[in-house]
């Protein structure tokens, strides 16, 4: 699967942080990806994207190229998780978000793809100012960013994974929806046994294991908080919260699980030098892991 081009330049990104470590400017050079990374090659992995127990998409695709792994993934009743990249990337959700199942913005990703689907400028958020009561924070957050949310539902998303940086991440979701194809299809490495081993029974036990059944139209918000970490480098945390995400939802653990494993992996990269630290050890990110869930809320249902 992977493309070799001659006299091509591989993608490569450059980021400017500003002195508490935020993100402050970046450039990417991406071309490769969009000029060669075309539907026909998409095409040659059908097989490949049908029988896989979801697709993970970003938005450094072309919009054709997201389309056509869509197509695929659609025929095939494989769920796809649209992973936004950058603000003005995150539109690129606007022609497929009947095939998203699950998005994982942050605050202003989620409101320009909330814009991208409505009227321009219909959404807004006002950056938080400094807090120092986190759960007054979260609860600041919730009531500005909500209306986003909900309207990412209404458009046929399932799930949403909404980053708060270190305020932790929103769980935003219908009470039911199917989103493994087949968990039986799921490969449970060494790794994911040990952490459903160290997990086992540290859940909330109001969010159905992979939201599996239907028949419910509820919508429940939850908000899982980061622990705190000694940071040497932002760099790579978002991609290591999808990362451990979704591997962790491949290796049998549910969402809520894997989404707190997503957190503790998160945790370990900016705790690194390196984008992603070479090693990961299953009993400190279980045990992040798990105070992440004891400390986890539920904040709203109707």
């Amino acid at each position: 699967g992977i493309l070799q081009v001659p006299d091509v330049t591989t993608p490569v990104v450059s980021n400017v942080f500003d002195g508490n470590g935020e993100l402050f400017a970046g450039v990417a050079s991406v071309q490769a990806v969009e000029t060669f990374l075309t539907p026909s090659w998409i095409y040659q992995f059908y097989r490949r994207i049908s029988t896989a127990p979801l697709l993970m998409l970003d938005a450094n695709l072309s919009p054709e190229s997201l389309q056509a792994a869509c197509k695929i993934a659609y025929e095939s009743g494989v769920p796809v998780l649209f992973e936004p990249v950058s603000v003005v990337k995150s539109s690129r959700i606007a022609p497929i978000a009947e095939h998203i199942t699950c998005t994982s913005p942050n605050e202003i990703e989620l409101i320009a793809m909330a814009n991208a689907l409505s009227t321009p400028g219909k959404y807004n958020f006002v950056k938080l100012e400094q807090c120092n009561n986190k759960a007054e924070s979260v609860d600041y957050l919730f009531e500005m960013l909500s209306p986003a949310m909900f309207f990412l539902l209404e458009k046929g998303i399932k799930l949403l994974l909404v980053t708060l940086g270190s305020n932790g991440v929103f769980i935003c979701c219908r009470e039911h929806v199917n989103f493994m194809k087949d968990q039986k299809s799921c490969k449970v490495t060494p790794f994911s046994t040990r952490l459903l081993e160290k997990l086992e029974g540290c859940s909330l036990s109001s969010m159905p294991v992979n939201l599996s059944r239907e028949g419910s139209s509820r919508t429940r918000v939850f908000h899982l908080p980061a622990t705190s970490a000694s940071v040497a480098s932002l760099t790579g945390a978002g991609d290591c919260l999808v990362g451990g995400f979704l591997s962790s939802l491949c290796g049998g653990l549910d969402i809520m699980q894997s989404v707190a494993v997503g957190i503790a992996v998160a945790k370990a990269s900016v705790e690194s030098e390196a984008n992603i630290p070479a090693n990961f050890s299953a009993a400190s990110i279980a045990d992040e892991a798990r105070r992440t869930l004891l400390s986890a809320r539920h904040i709203w249902c109707q």
